[in-house]
């Protein structure tokens, strides 16, 4: 069967819709591939909550919404990016995030998108606002709809077609049943990641990541992007990297969400030895919860305890299904847990001797650290934890999305192993590589793939004129 389109989508989380939406507004014959039945899609953008924007420059208030962060520019962001990067961001990529987030999110909320402007805890870094992210996609989706584009679910892309000159000539897909060949002058990838594949984590993560709970999508199983470089494309980025958050231990295998356990940063990580093994202060909780969960996933048992006392409780947030385990001494605290009890009692009297703290501020960076003798150090919100009673949040590392990819221009060309832009080939999202490295700064992983997206669908239509 053959069909044909000027533009052809694959995916249809924040990246795929925005690519949709925005090639259909401008004109062209769309149609979006959705690998999951229509109850499931949205990819990762379903799970998710949060996107970063240069408030500075943002201005949504003919819509009614005032950021609680005005001051937020788009020279900070790119210091977030660089920062958390380690400086291994793809500068040019970074720049057009940055500088066209703002109009993305104005074109976003043209389009329907709803925001929370609140924080939803504190301690909650500059630049956030907040979604649904499964409305988020439902909304976009039937302004695409209404733009005249069609959706096709339970097609996963399988082959990219190429004609003499090179040029993309469209993809041949399963749709249900059915091999179907979409005809056409340009194809959107924007697939999301491998994250979901217990064999591909297990081959760029190591022995064990196979175990790792999903918080997002089954169906991100990085099939696509083999395609993709089966036709050439350049696989960039650090494969061997992710945003891996501290989830509830309780978590379900996949699809659990956020599941999130925020407010670890005000008191102590212990792994089931009883020992401390990251500095929990070390930045606001937006710039190392991506991080710590692989460090918690790397303990004995892949589990580790949030350990606060009931005045640092009260600037937790826990969303999962389990309840936190709470006692009167610390004493009874770890042996209702299942760590080695002598030891982390000696853990937490060696924390709390090593705090000399002035005045505690949740909100800021406050400075307050532990002495030099201990170690792991604690850099900020080095409280004595010794009010009781006291809680232990079991949790474990959740994997959001993967940080390899294929190579892309700023323009959201799709590069070849020689360094040639692949004529009629473009990819957003999750599915490209060369931005995150290491760590990442909360929010952008959305604000990225919108950014690209409607990026790659403008420049398709361009190169269609």
């Amino acid at each position: 069967m053959r069909r044909e389109y000027d533009v052809v989508v694959v995916g249809c989380g924040i990246a795929g819709v925005s690519a949709g939406l925005r090639a259909a507004e401008l004109g062209a014959e769309v149609a979006i591939l959705e690998k999951s039945p229509e109850r499931h899609r949205g990819g990762q953008t379903r799970f998710s909550e949060s996107f970063r924007v240069p408030s500075a420059v943002t201005d949504l208030s003919e819509h009614g919404y005032e950021f609680a962060f005005p001051d937020y520019t788009p020279d900070d962001f790119y210091d977030d990016i660089m920062s958390r990067t380690n400086g291994r961001a793809d500068p040019d990529l970074a720049r057009a995030v940055v500088d066209r987030a703002g109009p993305t999110v104005e074109w976003l909320t043209d389009r329907g998108a709803e925001w929370d402007m609140e924080p939803l805890a504190v301690g909650y870094v500059a630049g956030r606002t907040w979604c649904d992210g499964d409305e988020l996609v439902g909304t976009l989706l039937d302004a695409a709809d209404d733009e005249g584009a069609d959706v096709h679910y339970e097609a996963a892309a399988r082959e990219l077609v190429r004609d003499d000159d090179a040029r993309v000539a469209g993809l041949v897909a399963d749709v249900g049943d059915e091999r179907v060949r979409f005809d056409c002058d340009a194809v959107v990838l924007a697939s999301g990641g491998y994250e979901s594949s217990s064999e591909k984590r297990a081959r760029y993560y190591g022995p064990g990541y196979d175990d790792m709970k999903v918080r997002g999508s089954r169906y991100n199983s990085g099939g696509a992007i083999d395609m993709a470089i089966d036709a050439g494309a350049n696989p960039v980025g650090q494969w061997s990297g992710a945003h891996m958050a501290i989830i509830d231990a309780g978590s379900p295998d996949v699809e659990g969400g956020a599941n999130r356990v925020d407010g670890y940063q005000y008191g102590v990580i212990l792994n089931r030895d009883g020992e401390r093994f990251v500095d929990e202060g070390e930045d606001a909780r937006a710039h190392t919860y991506a991080k710590f969960g692989r460090e918690i996933f790397e303990q004995p048992g892949h589990v580790a305890y949030i350990v606060l006392d009931s005045r640092m409780n009260e600037h937790a947030r826990a969303t999962g299904p389990s309840e936190p385990t709470v006692a009167d001494s610390p004493a009874a605290l770890f042996d209702a847990v299942d760590v080695d009890a002598a030891t982390a009692e000696e853990t937490l009297a060696a924390y709390n001797a090593a705090c000399d703290p002035g005045e505690f501020d949740p909100a800021v960076l406050d400075g307050n650290a532990t002495d030099a003798a201990l170690d792991p150090p604690k850099s900020n919100w080095a409280v004595p934890l010794d009010e009781p009673p006291y809680y232990a949040y079991a949790v474990t590392g959740g994997i959001t999305f993967a940080f390899g990819g294929v190579e892309v221009t700023p323009s959201a060309e799709v590069v070849d192993d020689r360094g040639r832009v692949v004529p009629g080939f473009y990819a957003a999202g999750n599915c490209t590589g060369g931005l995150f490295y290491d760590n990442y700064p909360g929010g952008t992983g959305l604000t990225n793939a919108a950014v690209f997206g409607k990026t790659a669908a403008e420049t398709a239509v361009e190169r269609l004129e």
